[in-house]
């Protein structure tokens, strides 16, 4: 499939572009008819920001990562060996045992969505299945799911509603494709990476019991595949989501299937009246088709194309654990500017506990995120990137899957930039504290080089009507931060043009 994705935009070339118009059309399960579709909508483009959550039965143990069903069955991890000591046996209690202590007895979709919205984001939704196979919606295709066991709720659909009253976007997210046991004929590879499970005979995950192996993965692969996309078209006929998003591994599914299911998402879309999008990882789409994500990484420049970053709130796993350390506020914002100012998206991951409750210190971070864009919000929200993303002192290391990091320590030193979209506002971010009265030479900003796009009418500190001292010219540009109070997390600069 990745060849393909090369030559799709030559191929594209050649067609004209009025005889393939999907404005009459169904998208056709093709490359070249799905590449119609605008793959970032523009309520994506000024959302800037969502919040999705790793929440589940693996949240049960509590222990190592969300990739504790997987390595409890690994001999030499520190889950087997957990799992020993606290549970007992892995062929006596196996990863379907922790189904019932799934209770989420204190999940609230509307407490949620409150938290989430006065964090600043403007879309949020479940990863809806993980690779352990566990559905996170109410299903009438995967026997394990929320509605029938654990919780006996429609987390989904109850998460769908709560974000609809209060007008934001519901993202749903597909990690589901590595739950099928490749590996079972080759004793060899019953631990490898491309299977979430390990095949073992003496293990529930080689289990040929009809319900069972669904959870396991231990079905024909011609079978999974169709179990794959059909519980993908449920959630979309169910529950409409704005956007889908895939962790990986489309290349495991047959490319005809893919096809299929993004002709699927957007036609309906299309028939509801929705603008949507397809968020993909690596080179699992054409760049024409979806939003490319990269996990907690970052791009290094400006990109002509939206894309997106999902990073997690902690320090560890994405999914809580016991002992959890998470980032702070300050780090976390000021990352999430650096995105925005490179055409960029954040997905923000937090991570509840197996009884539905979202820790206080996520809570509390959140909370510093929310205080931040109410005062700031108009530099972010609803604006593109200016010609220089910005400039400064960090140094930004590789991310874990491609480009910067998404944990780089930013001061005051670091500027980025915004522009609303009439391009009438120039926003200067401080990413940290600047010193009042101090003068600031920027000498990127001199009339020859990345100056405004029209004449300055004047500088504010962004949310007052304090003004800001400065002096442009040919060479230079200077300016002395006047005698106010600095955001401790970064400060913002109106440039108000004619």
């Amino acid at each position: 499939m990745k060849k393909k994705h090369l030559i799709l935009s030559l191929a594209l070339c050649a067609i004209p572009l009025l005889g393939i118009g999907q404005n009459n059309k169904e998208y056709q399960a093709n490359w070249e008819s799905l590449s119609q579709h605008k793959e970032a909508p523009e309520w994506f483009k000024d959302a800037k920001f969502g919040i999705y959550f790793h929440w589940g039965v693996y949240s049960v143990p509590a222990f190592g990562s969300e990739w504790y069903p997987s390595k409890m069955y690994i001999k030499g991890t520190a889950e087997y060996e957990h799992h020993q000591k606290v549970y007992g046996k892995q062929s006596t209690y196996g990863y379907h045992e922790f189904v019932p202590q799934f209770k989420a007895e204190k999940f609230d979709a509307d407490e949620w969505v409150a938290l989430f919205k006065n964090a600043g984001a403007k879309f949020a939704g479940p990863v809806a299945q993980h690779h352990d196979g566990f559905a996170m919606w109410d299903s009438e295709i995967n026997p394990w799911n929320a509605a029938d066991k654990g919780p006996k709720r429609d987390i989904t659909g109850e998460l769908a509603n709560a974000l609809r009253k209060n007008d934001m976007k519901l993202i749903t997210t597909f990690h589901h494709a590595r739950n099928l046991q490749r590996n079972a004929e080759n004793p060899k590879k019953w631990g490898n990476f491309d299977s979430h499970f390990t095949y073992d005979p003496s293990y529930h995950t080689s289990t040929e019991e009809p319900e069972l192996r669904k959870l396991y993965g231990n079905i024909p692969t011609n079978e999974f595949h169709e179990y794959w996309s059909a519980q993908i078209k449920e959630v979309v006929d169910k529950y409409h989501p704005d956007a889908i998003w895939f962790d990986s591994w489309l290349n495991f599914i047959p490319e005809s299937r893919v096809q299929q299911m993004c002709a699927q998402y957007f036609n309906t879309a299309k028939e509801n009246g929705q603008e949507v999008l397809i968020g993909y990882k690596q080179w699992d789409l054409p760049k024409e088709v979806g939003i490319q994500d990269i996990e907690q990484g970052g791009k290094r420049d400006i990109t002509e194309r939206a894309w997106m970053t999902d990073i997690t709130l902690s320090n560890q796993s994405w999914s809580y654990v016991t002992g959890q350390t998470y980032k702070p506020a300050p780090l976390v914002m000021r990352n999430l500017i650096d995105v925005v100012s490179k055409n960029g998206v954040v997905l923000l991951n937090v991570s509840p506990k197996a009884d539905g409750s979202i820790p206080e210190e996520q809570r509390k971070v959140l909370g510093e995120m929310g205080n931040w864009f109410s005062k700031y919000g108009e530099a972010i929200y609803n604006t593109k990137p200016w010609d220089l993303y910005g400039f400064g002192d960090a140094s930004a290391g590789e991310g874990h899957f491609g480009g910067q990091s998404a944990t780089v320590e930013y001061s005051a030193n670091d500027i980025r930039f915004t522009q609303s979209k009439d391009e009438k506002s120039l926003y200067l971010i401080f990413l940290g504290k600047p010193e009042v009265g101090k003068e600031v030479t920027l000498r990127l900003l001199a009339k020859h080089r990345y100056s405004p796009h029209s004449a300055i009418k004047r500088i504010v500190l962004l949310g007052t009507d304090t003004e800001v001292e400065y002096d442009l010219n040919d060479e230079n540009f200077k300016l002395i931060i006047p005698e106010a109070p600095m955001d401790e997390i970064a400060t913002v600069l109106k440039f108000e043009l004619e």
